[in-house]
């Protein structure tokens, strides 16, 4: 749902509740109109998928979890403020840098690397370009669901990924190699390019354990024969006597429910923002270290049918 179509709940007056509980010091510029505007896109994108929900109690409810400081901040550096600016150099970009050396030093970078990385991403958040005659800046993608600092860390590590793999897919096939012949491949390859992906990918199987067990007894059983047991469709449907095409969209719908389960509760329950919630899957993409097989089967009985 964009912006422009979102139900407006966020008064002036909320706005300025939120922007004094917020504590922003005035010399931001963090005005009730702009941080009125910077609300209704969070409450626009919180709800994008479920606009029937976003009445006003559910909208205030979500308004309260927000980090409100941060937001102010944020939205007073997107406007181009220079005192929000000053403040965000002096507490953030040193945390920044700490950030990008130690997602650097994962894949084998350095001190330059690492400033080269954060320094990248301060150009984004500053908005050097334009469009239109006007700034864009990064900061206008932060939500406020989590504090800017988590955001941070989640957007440097992902651009640090992102530039992984433009050099893997640009890197030539024919390169020198080196040491005895051994063609040497980038230290990232092996190596987890964020200090947080175990905490991500350990949250993921959490949720995803639990959207499991919470599935209704057929559908669990359909999923076990299916990805446990690697029955086909036809042989799963001759032992739960449904037609192959059923069990198709039977499976397709489950998948779609546990999908929405486990976004929810990475949204809910973990506070995690859109940044961070795109990580989790794309770090299980890459590398699934979890068994989750052996979860399925629980209660699950034998499949007695031949494979063919």
């Amino acid at each position: 749902m964009p912006p422009s179509r979102a139900p407006k709940f966020v008064t002036i007056e909320t706005a300025r509740r939120l922007l004094d509980r917020a504590d922003a010091p005035p010399e931001w510029g963090a005005t009730a109109e702009l941080f009125r505007a910077t609300l209704e896109r969070s409450v626009a994108h919180r709800f994008q998928a479920d606009a029937g929900h976003a009445g006003p109690k559910a909208t205030e409810s979500f308004l309260q979890c927000l980090h409100g400081r941060d937001l102010a901040l944020a939205c007073a550096c997107a406007a181009g403020n220079p005192a929000a600016w000053d403040h965000f150099v002096a507490h953030f970009r040193p945390e920044l840098y700490r950030a990008a050396r130690a997602i650097c030093a994962r894949s084998g970078g350095g001190e330059a690397a690492a400033r080269e990385l954060a320094d990248s991403l301060y150009g984004e958040l500053y908005g050097l370009k334009e469009s239109g005659g006007e700034r864009k800046s990064l900061l206008d993608y932060y939500h406020g669901r989590s504090k800017l600092s988590t955001w941070l860390h989640a957007i440097l590590a992902q651009r640090h990924v992102d530039k992984i793999r433009r050099a893997r897919r640009t890197e030539s096939l024919d390169e020198p190699v080196e040491d005895g012949g051994s063609r040497i491949e980038p230290a990232a390859a092996n190596a987890p390019l964020d200090p947080e992906r175990e905490h991500y990918l350990a949250m993921l199987q959490g949720v995803l354990t639990r959207a499991l067990d919470a599935l209704a007894a057929r559908d669990r059983l359909r999923m076990a024969y299916y990805y446990a047991e690697e029955l086909t469709l036809a042989q799963i449907g001759k032992l739960l006597g449904e037609h192959e095409s059923t069990v198709s969209r039977q499976l397709e719908r489950t998948r779609k429910d546990v999908r929405r389960a486990v976004e929810a509760a990475l949204r809910e329950e973990k506070k995690l923002d859109e940044a961070q919630l795109k990580l989790c899957f794309e770090y299980a993409q890459e590398e699934w270290p979890f068994d989750l097989t052996l979860r399925l089967r629980t209660g699950t009985p034998p499949p007695a049918v031949a494979r063919e």
